[in-house]
């Protein structure tokens, strides 16, 4: 079995606390060795070298909310050009939404996602099953036959089970056999038809809106029906201050509740539409600054445990039509990192801390073996330059979709090496230069 080397490396592992000058050993795709002495002897004969040049090594990023067009809708995006596009961005496990066509709500579309992502990706690929049957809310899928095919976790993805006896029923059998439920939590019947936050942006514009309090209300709910079973909870996408607010409470009381950011919730205000801008239209919507602040504040301070990307690929024609009619969501695979850099540049986050969203916390609560550096661990990693500057450019994504709101946006940080099971699946093209 090959082995590899990785020598002049800044070790972060938010898991353990990891974060100083080191070297680390892979052999068979599995982490073997690793710390600050290792290699001071010179390194062994017969060993693959990469010296990292001081840049950053840690756990490859693991993306909790992704969505595919594989099956029904691989004009959008496919399985290999998702894997590709995370491969691009820093990203080693990638967690698809089930939202597909057909929806995955049986053992058999488990079993294809897995088996269709061993022969085509080359990061790790792992599906949520839906909570209820076709998406509808209605009836509860069976989550236990779906859990011992290898779900991962369940959601109705951009849909929130809006029957509170249904969610009641969920989460008590989710308590039995400690399932994760990762809802999204927006009220139907008070979002209604909007297409953006509630607010002087909407009005002026003349859109139909979505008041914050449809995400408040039905957090407040779930937190109450958790309270009830005791099931595991996690808010799929946090967008406002007082849904941010309802979770620390729900926290401090011992609930077994958790939540996650998408990138786009901290890295945007409403003011992005502009002018009717499609590329900006997501679920949930750009709210307003101060929201956008308090996503900020939740991840600091812990409330917020993840940052996803909410990889949403469209393809053209479906965002060239009036704002009201284009479809919602943004690409995100290849942008999280450096976009979540930012909080870590502008001081509102340490590295070490704003790593652990993306690698350890959903491995946590995901139950991965991933997500860690140390030794038997898998050797998924990545090194990164934190401080590279660079801009976004569309026409360099690996994805099959362009749908972003930040093309030529200046960031910094860039992945150098992306590897999957201690094989390399991406470097950078120009060297790291």
């Amino acid at each position: 079995m090959s082995a590899t080397a990785y020598i002049n490396a800044r070790l972060i592992d938010p898991a353990s606390g990891l974060d100083g000058p080191g070297a680390l050993l892979t052999e068979g795709g599995i982490i073997t060795d690793l710390g600050a002495a290792l290699f001071d002897g010179g390194v062994p004969d017969g060993l693959e070298v990469v010296d990292c040049a001081g840049r950053v090594l840690c756990p490859g990023l693991i993306d909790m909310r992704v969505f595919v067009g594989e099956p029904g809708a691989e004009h959008k995006e496919t399985l290999a050009s998702a894997s590709a596009a995370a491969a691009a961005g820093g990203v080693t496990c990638i967690i698809v939404q089930p939202n597909t066509e057909p929806v995955i709500d049986e053992v058999a579309l488990v079993e294809y996602i897995k088996r269709q992502a061993r022969d085509k990706a080359v990061v790790r690929i792992h599906p949520m099953a839906a909570i209820t049957k076709g998406l509808r809310g209605e009836k509860m899928a069976e989550l236990g036959l779906l859990a011992e095919a290898d779900a991962v976790a369940f959601t109705d993805a951009d849909r929130a089970v809006a029957d509170a006896q249904v969610m009641r029923r969920v989460l008590s059998y989710a308590s039995a056999f400690d399932l994760l439920i990762c809802h999204y939590p927006e009220e139907p019947a008070l979002a209604g038809s909007g297409v953006m936050n509630a607010g002087e942006v909407a009005m002026r514009l003349g859109l139909p809106d979505i008041p914050t309090q449809a995400e408040t209300i039905m957090v407040e709910r779930d937190l109450r029906l958790v309270e009830m079973t005791g099931g595991r909870y996690h808010a799929a996408c946090l967008s406002t201050a007082q849904a941010i607010e309802a979770l620390a409470r729900g926290k401090a009381r011992g609930l077994p509740v958790s939540a996650a950011a998408a990138v786009h919730s901290f890295a945007l205000n409403e003011t992005a539409v502009g002018e009717y801008r499609t590329f900006a239209k997501t679920a949930p919507p750009l709210r307003d600054e101060a929201d956008r602040q308090a996503v900020v504040a939740g991840l600091a301070d812990g409330t917020i445990d993840v940052i996803c990307s909410c990889h949403d690929p469209q393809d053209v024609e479906s965002k060239r039509l009036p704002f009201e009619l284009a479809a919602t969501g943004i690409i995100g695979l290849e942008t999280m990192l450096p976009l979540a850099l930012a909080l870590y540049h502008n001081g509102a986050i340490g590295l070490s801390d704003l790593l652990a969203k993306m690698t350890c916390r959903p491995a946590q609560l995901l139950g991965l073996r991933g997500g860690k550096l140390s030794p038997g661990a898998p050797a998924d990693l990545l090194v990164f330059d934190p401080d590279k500057p660079w801009r976004i450019d569309e026409d360099g994504f690996h994805s099959k979709a362009k749908n972003t709101p930040y093309h030529d946006r200046p960031v910094q940080g860039r992945a150098w090496r992306t590897v999957v099971d201690g094989k390399v699946v991406y470097s950078d093209p120009n060297g790291g230069d």
